[in-house]
């Protein structure tokens, strides 16, 4: 599998169908229709694309930049050492619950295995054979395929089991097709090996499996993103090596029935709950197996016209909030959207009419093997004609069955403000505990938002699962009743009380009493109203009623930095946009308490949780928060936190050199501190993005301390007003260098200035000690301003 997508769920965690009840369920693969099948299939096996002696084929394979960037990513690879992996990083896991060390090195060695196969495809030199020869026989050399966090009880790692993973699965598929595009090129040594093990550690098991010969593998009657990925990765495998037309009937008639359980996982309006990035993962691997079948019987066995499909093919259309921002649920990452091949894929194949998709320019450099070629060749979805745009009102996504809805500006306004608000229950696929979480969204920026999932350990997925404080409601903006957070199940459930939507507002009132076993609670409901008047408004509020007084708090999430301007009212500052939040308590008093939660998260900086804490126990209350959008003039000094007296909020640090420190500081309580004792590192701090006051000069100005050594760099990154990047020329060289090797007695005042290129709207500042440096030193109040004069910068 790539492995830099997020791995999923083990089986003790997913919501599943039984594998086995008291009743044996039927085999996967039927017999007649397997038979069936047989028929639709040709002669001999083949995978997606053409072999490589079809050079008219390959001339035509994807794009001439493409083709090169390929060539180039192969070159690359060839020449750079193969990562090595061995007993000891593999028992990793086992000892230390850590999954990242052992999938990094799986990945980079896994990788090589498409560059290098593409590569020689598209050249047809015979340079990448040697390689790739010594990439297979490398990898064959494992224990096993299957990932260390699959195999806890180290089973397959002894060779007393074997559990089809969603690794192991993705290998086999990857080499199987290798060795059909290849062909006799590859040696037959090699050919060999890597038959026998696609054969011992995937077909042979999956095969006992579907015929009842052995227990089936959990995944194949699930109803989550393992069944489509190893569904795919065994099927494809099959149809590409097996020689018996009739053993791969059997593989497609078990497919065509496993993906039936798969998309069940989908609510019917095709929400899916393990979210967008497991859409990515889950849902594009069904795409991708439904092509492979589709191409091996010529069309005659077709997933994609079962009706469950096309509802969850919209899925990311339709949780989409705005400006490219999707809601983090469960497991997600922040910044998680949905592929454009993909999306491209379904566009044409549907003929739905999104503009956004209607072309696809990268086909054929897309991931791994597979993808490329069912992408990069003609298809199923290529074939057809460019759908016409078709004009939508997508004020709103109201995924009924789910509880889930996604509110927007009306068309035409000029309101850049925009929610999405959660329902559903505690039990849902990749589960966090977060009924009545919501994100609020200023232009392209998230400002109150549920923080998505943190780095998977062996906790992630075990009876602990809720210690983090980002996977249990702690980590959500939701209540905390009498001290309690919500407790996980199918029992803790948002029940949809009103579901009230106009053009002017939309009302979701929730109850999500049962999220909570506090004694004596009677009652908690939390209502959304979204207005669209003016630039439009989100108010949240909680009425709660219990037996006996007990404290409650509600909470706000955020990554960005804050303040509280008066008594009842905080601002949230983003890098363009910023929120007021105004409180009423109904007249009981509260305070506002705000932690930095430290866990391990995938996000650019550590989440704020921002209490809003009654400071005496209530039998019965009213909070609201009404969250508004404010005028681009009340950001502030820019980039915000640049005086970092919150944390690291809105900053992306290194998690090595950089760190926010309270010794050392030229005003306020903290500063941002570089130790560099690495000659071959350097530090890597970006601020966030600051708007420029047009497009003539400006500086970077703050305040250094140096500690010791020399050779801080500060660097200006631009963004255009999308948030792209625009590359310079100047991109590699620091505008600027701080200390002198020195030791500092006071802090010191630094300006370095620079001219924005043409179509940059915001600058970010990169603080990178030069690699060979060794220092150390603080930087403080960190702010772009229009510089005083506007001769260009030589």
């Amino acid at each position: 599998m790539p492995l830099d997508q997020p791995p999923a769920v083990l089986a003790l965690l997913c919501v599943a169908l039984p594998l086995r009840a008291e009743n044996k369920p039927a085999p996967l693969a039927d017999a007649a229709r397997a038979a069936q099948i047989a028929q639709m299939l040709p002669e001999r096996p083949a995978g997606p694309g053409r072999p490589i002696d079809d050079r008219a084929a390959w001339s035509a394979f994807a794009t001439p930049p493409v083709r090169e960037k390929l060539v180039r990513q192969a070159e690359k690879s060839m020449t750079a050492p193969l990562p090595e992996t061995d007993d000891d990083l593999f028992l990793d896991f086992s000892k230390t619950g850590n999954r990242t060390r052992w999938q990094d090195v799986a990945g980079k060695r896994r990788g090589r295995l498409p560059e290098l196969v593409l590569a020689e495809c598209i050249e047809n030199k015979g340079r990448f054979l040697a390689p790739f020869h010594e990439l297979a026989r490398s990898l064959c050399a494992e224990r096993t395929w299957t990932m260390p966090a699959h195999d806890r009880k180290l089973e397959n790692f002894h060779g007393k089991a074997v559990t089809i993973d969603l690794a192991s699965s993705d290998v086999a598929w990857q080499f199987a097709v290798a060795l059909y595009l290849l062909g006799d090129r590859v040696q037959p040594d090699v050919r060999t090996l890597v038959r026998s093990r696609i054969d011992a550690w995937v077909l042979g098991p999956a095969r006992d499996g579907i015929t009842g010969r052995a227990r089936e593998q959990f995944w194949m009657r699930a109803t989550h993103n393992w069944n489509a990925v190893c569904t795919a990765g065994v099927t494809g495998a099959a149809l590409a090596l097996i020689d018996s037309r009739e053993d791969r009937a059997l593989f497609a008639a078990a497919a065509e029935a496993s993906t039936r359980y798969f998309l069940s996982g989908f609510t019917p309006d095709g929400y899916c709950s393990e979210g967008m990035g497991y859409w990515n993962y889950g849902f594009g691997r069904f795409l991708l197996l439904a092509e492979t079948l589709i191409q091996a019987t010529s069309g005659k066995l077709n997933p994609l016209e079962d009706p469950a499909v096309r509802a969850p093919a919209q899925f990311p259309e339709n949780i989409h909030i705005q400006n490219g921002v999707y809601p983090a649920f469960a497991d997600c990452s922040v910044g998680s959207r949905p592929s454009g091949p993909y999306m491209f894929f379904i566009n044409r194949y549907f003929q739905i009419g999104w503009p956004d998709y209607a072309t696809m320019d990268n086909a054929g450099a897309t991931g791994g093997l597979p993808e490329s070629l069912l992408l990069g060749f003609p298809n199923s979805a290529s074939r057809t004609p460019v759908p016409k745009a078709q004009p939508q009102d997508n004020r709103r996504s109201w995924f009924k069955d789910a509880g889930i809805l996604i509110a927007r500006p009306a068309p035409g306004s000029a309101s850049r403000f925009a929610v999405a608000l959660k329902g559903g229950h505690n039990a849902e696929h990749h589960n966090h505990n977060d009924l009545g979480s919501y994100l609020a969204v200023a232009g392209r920026e998230a400002l109150i938002l549920d923080p998505g999932g943190e780095v998977y350990t062996a906790r992630t997925f075990s009876k602990d699962r809720y210690a983090s404080k980002v996977l249990s409601s702690y980590g959500h903006p939701v209540p905390l009743v009498g001290g309690r957070l919500q407790r996980p199940g199918r029992e803790a459930q948002a029940k949809v009380l009103r579901a009230d939507f106009s053009d002017q507002a939309d009302t979701l009132a929730l109850d999500i009493t049962s999220a909570y076993d506090t004694p004596g609670l009677k009652s908690l409901v939390r209502t959304f109203t979204y207005s669209r008047a003016g630039e439009g408004h989100l108010t949240v509020r909680d009425d709660v009623t219990l037996e006996k007084p007990a404290p409650f708090e509600t909470a706000l999430v955020t990554l960005d930095p804050w303040q509280q301007t008066d008594p009842r009212t905080l601002q949230i500052r983003g890098a363009r946009a910023s929120l007021r939040a105004e409180i009423d308590t109904g007249g009981n008093p509260f305070t506002i308490a705000a932690e930095e939660i430290r866990e391990d998260v995938r996000t650019r900086s550590l989440p704020q949780r921002i209490a809003i804490r009654l400071t005496q126990p209530v039998t019965r209350a009213s909070v609201t928060v009404k969250l508004s959008p404010l005028p681009r003039s009340a950001l502030g000094p820019q980039p915000s936190n640049g005086d970092f007296e919150q944390g690291s909020a809105g900053w992306q640090l290194d998690d090595r050199i950089s760190s926010i420190t309270g010794e050392f500081r030229a005003s306020g309580k903290r500063s941002l501190r570089i130790t560099d004792n690495s000659k071959k590192e350097g530090s890597a701090a970006y601020s966030p993005p600051a708007s420029l006051a047009g497009a003539g000069r400006h500086e970077i100005r703050g305040k250094y301390l140096n500690i010791s050594g020399k050779g801080i760099g500060v660097y200006v990154r631009f963004l255009d007003g999308e948030d792209r990047p625009v590359e310079t020329e100047k991109d590699r060289h620091p505008i600027g260098v701080l200390g002198d090797g020195q030791p500092s007695k006071a802090w010191s005042p630094f300006a370095f200035p620079f001219d924005p290129p043409e179509g940059a709207d915001a600058a970010c500042v990169w603080i990178h000690s030069i690699s060979s440096a060794i220092v150390d030193g603080c930087i403080d109040d960190i702010q772009i301003v229009p510089a005083p004069q506007a001769n260009p910068v030589p």
